[in-house]
């Protein structure tokens, strides 16, 4: 089943990805124990058959148990959403959305790491210009 270009995940469906990024392809049991606040046992089971039917996770059997896997990597899945995001609030335009976020973050100050990897990206978008 193909992937939807900019899924709409619920609250739990958010989580339980993030936690197959973090992990790695892993077990209900497995995604489960690393949830913050999780529901039932079954409730991640029955979650992670939604999010198969859908087409955003994967799983292959290893024994009696099923190993869940995302279909697309974290890096794909932040791209498609910064996308979504762009074209939803700032009617495609990056620098819209750049400044946006820039004033989002107010007085706040940005660790120096983070303000190097933003250059960057930006010395990278200024030479394809």
């Amino acid at each position: 089943m193909p992937l939807k270009p900019t899924p709409s995940f619920s609250r739990r469906e958010r989580e339980i990805m993030d936690v197959m990024h973090l992990l790695g392809p892993a077990t209900a049991a497995e995604i489960h124990a690393e949830m913050a606040d999780p529901p039932t046992y079954s409730s991640v089971r029955a979650t992670l058959r939604r999010l198969e039917e859908k087409g955003h996770v994967k799983h292959r059997d290893r024994g009696h148990r099923n190993v869940y896997a995302p279909v697309v990597s974290q890096t794909r899945a932040r791209r498609a959403a910064a996308r979504q995001l762009i074209e939803t609030y700032f009617g495609g335009s990056v620098g819209a959305a750049v400044a946006g976020l820039l004033d989002s973050v107010g007085q706040k100050r940005i660790p120096r790491d983070e303000v190097e990897r933003a250059s960057a990206a930006l010395a990278r978008v200024r030479t394809k210009a």
